[in-house]
């Protein structure tokens, strides 16, 4: 017998391990298998994923086509003075210019204080800080202005606000400011904040005056109205005149108060007519009584035809009709008060204010009694300024608050902002300086964004078909054709080719979409764009000499950039139509290349469509190949226990007579030995 036996655990002469993995590869075959399976199975669902991600893209790129947010409806403003007026334009503004001058922007109070001390010290109390209807208050405990101009600044919010500006070497000077512009947003300071402002020479005290106007003219109906020394009676169909001081055409805080009263005249001819009678008055018809029983005669009756129903008189014009006072300008042209100038009193006297600066050039107040039969009491007409009607006036005032004042078509008005949106439809225009001249707005399609829109959908519809073509066509060439596609990306797409070339889905979405972009939509009888290749886009719209290319066989679109700037110019309503169009007359979109792309797309990216079907198919496949595998795995690692089982007991029978060989070999030795 051969010397030197295996040892189990310390060497491997039968080289048993080997063995036994031998045979263990053997038996992982259907594991190997499967695994393979499984890997296919994950690869094909996120080609799938893939082919969803570049559908979905294209969907939105359609949407924004013929959706109600669509480029086409998209509008740019333009204005010959930038600097002076600019404007935004909404979707529904209509295509055109304008003119609009402006003779003042709105402005708001800026109040600079004299020289201040840098470390002055702001004395605490509850300072209060008011523009318009908006109040800012907090209590200061005290402290150096800077700190509170901080403070102050915390809670001005978008009402007030503080900086201290830098004059002279340790000379500061404070300013305070409303943030909201508009001659109802005065600055008024109230409480520790008008000491403040007092003390530091910011206002100074103004006595305030108001002026009556002097109504002491004839009517202008060549009749003297009757009148005392603080009201004048203006009868039925009369005028007056009120002239305005000069000055006040020329300061926008003056204000006009004044109020009315209307009754009706007596003695008038709606008022004094007698009454004629229109129907016989006959006496009472009698009766008798005899031992306690009474009989009455019947009436008696007349042949003459009932009254006529009375007509009752009109009723006099009312206060708020706003037809009863008048602004006219230098040029002699009357405009209304409306009824937001008239208030009730409370004591049957209508109170009538106005500010000059709604009504730029005011030359004078008309009066106007227009009624039958009534007369108005007008008080005296007082003018004040409403800068110093609070006692106190800027002495170093940067701004004053002040409203827009714009002139459009002709007609003079005024906004207490300068971004305006309710006087040209659908605009909003931006008010930055005076202009001296007015200034022409112009709104015209943005044809830029509608391009950019049409060449993002072409760019997402052509990498759709690509990676439809990928997973469908089985030849390189298909990807090399693709020169935007990175070394990294070509990769990639190498493994996804010709991975789902039998799934006919693919081959037949892509003719439907194909078919769609190349149909004809007539959306009108007169329609001149109907096809994609009319506004330079099309499969050849480079128009190759030498005809097709494989590449363009397989369905990409090309885009002829001067074309579509010339039909965006020219056919912009045409292109929009071509897209989605209203087939029907229900005001509905539901014809057009966009909305049928749209419906195709969704059949495969939706839940419960195509792709959606696919992946979960594929993960039932993937969760079965995942049980298979961890069951051939069980069995796998039970068969290879079992082998190196079998094997170890093989090794130890092969030790045991390893042993007996040594003992027999040395008990003859020891004969040998004896016998010698």
């Amino acid at each position: 017998m051969a010397d030197g036996l295996n040892i189990p655990g310390v060497s491997d002469r039968y080289k048993t391990n080997d063995l036994v993995e031998s045979l263990m590869e053997v038996e992982r075959i259907p594991l190997k298998r499967e695994e393979a399976n499984l890997e296919t199975y994950k690869k094909q669902q996120d080609a799938w994923r893939g082919v969803n991600q570049k559908m979905a893209s294209l969907r939105d790129s359609v949407k924004t086509l013929y959706s109600f947010e669509n480029p086409f409806s998209s509008k740019l403003s333009s204005s010959s003075d930038e600097g002076a007026v600019s404007a935004d334009a909404g979707r529904e503004a209509e295509f055109g210019s304008f003119k609009i001058e402006v003779l003042q922007p709105a402005a708001a109070d800026r109040f600079l204080s004299d020289e201040i001390s840098s470390d002055m010290q702001v004395p605490p109390g509850t300072y209060t800080y008011k523009a318009g209807d908006k109040t800012v208050e907090f209590s200061w405990k005290g402290g150096k202005i800077s700190d509170f101009v901080t403070a102050l600044n915390k809670r001005g919010g978008e009402t007030i606000k503080a900086s201290l500006i830098g004059v002279s070497a340790g000379k500061k000077a404070l300013l305070i400011e409303s943030l909201r512009t508009g001659a109802e947003n005065n600055l008024v300071f109230e409480n520790k904040a008008l000491s403040l402002a007092k003390d530091t020479g910011m206002i100074s005290p103004v006595k305030s005056e108001a002026a009556a106007l002097d109504f002491s003219a004839d009517p202008l109906s060549g009749s003297t109205a009757s009148k005392d020394k603080d009201t004048v009676t203006v009868g039925a169909n009369k005028e007056l005149e009120v002239k305005l001081p000069h000055s006040a055409a020329e300061n926008p805080s003056g204000k006009v108060t004044f109020s009315f009263s209307q009754r009706p005249v007596q003695g008038s001819a709606e008022h004094s007519a007698q009454e004629v009678p229109q129907t016989l008055e006959l006496p009472q018809p009698g009766g008798i009584t005899y031992e306690g029983i009474s009989i009455q005669n019947n009436p008696s009756d007349s042949t003459l035809p009932p009254p006529a129903e009375k007509e009752l008189p009109s009723s006099p014009a009312t206060p708020g009709s706003g037809k009863l006072f008048f602004i006219r300008d230098a040029g002699g042209k009357e405009t209304p008060l409306d009824s937001s100038h008239l208030a009730s009193d409370g004591s049957g006297s209508t109170a009538v204010s106005f500010s000059l600066s709604e009504f730029p050039g005011a030359q004078a107040l008309i009066v106007r009694n227009p009624g039958s039969g009534t007369e108005l009491t007008v008080t005296r007409p007082l003018y004040h300024d409403e800068k110093k009607s609070s006692g106190f006036e800027p002495r170093h005032a940067v701004s004053t608050a002040q409203d827009a004042q714009l002139r459009y078509e002709g007609i003079t008005m005024t906004r207490p902002s300068n971004d305006i949106d309710d006087i040209v439809p659908n605009v909003t225009l931006h008010i930055h300086e005076k202009t001296e001249r007015p200034v022409k707005i112009e709104i015209q399609p943005d044809t830029e964004m509608a391009k950019d829109a049409i060449i993002t959908f072409v760019g997402k519809y052509n990498q759709a078909i690509a990676e439809m073509n990928i997973l469908s066509i089985n030849k390189p060439e298909v990807i090399s054709e693709l020169d935007y596609l990175t070394p990294d990306e070509q990769e990639k797409a190498q493994e996804r080719l010709g991975m789902f070339q039998g799934d006919f889905s693919l081959t037949n979405g892509k003719s439907s979409l194909q078919q769609t972009v190349s149909s004809s939509y007539r959306f009108a009888d007169d329609a001149g764009i109907t096809l994609l290749s009319q506004i330079g886009i099309s499969t050849n719209a480079s128009g190759g000499a030498r005809g097709y290319s494989p590449s363009q066989m397989r369905g990409y679109l090309e885009v002829d950039e001067k074309k579509l700037d010339e039909s965006l110019k020219s056919h912009l309503s045409q292109i929009k139509n071509l897209f989605g169009y209203d087939s029907d007359g229900d005001l509905v979109i539901d014809d057009g290349i966009g909305f049928k792309l749209d419906r195709q797309l969704a059949s495969w990216v939706q839940s419960g469509g195509i792709i959606s079907s696919k992946t979960n198919s594929l993960e039932t496949q993937i969760k079965s190949s995942n049980s298979k595998i961890s069951r051939l795995q069980t069995q796998l690692d039970r068969k290879e226990s079992e082998l190196k089982r079998k094997y170890a007991n093989m090794e130890g029978t092969l030790d045991s007579l390893e042993s007996q060989q040594s003992t027999i070999r040395n008990f003859a030795n020891q004969g040998n030995r004896r016998q010698n």
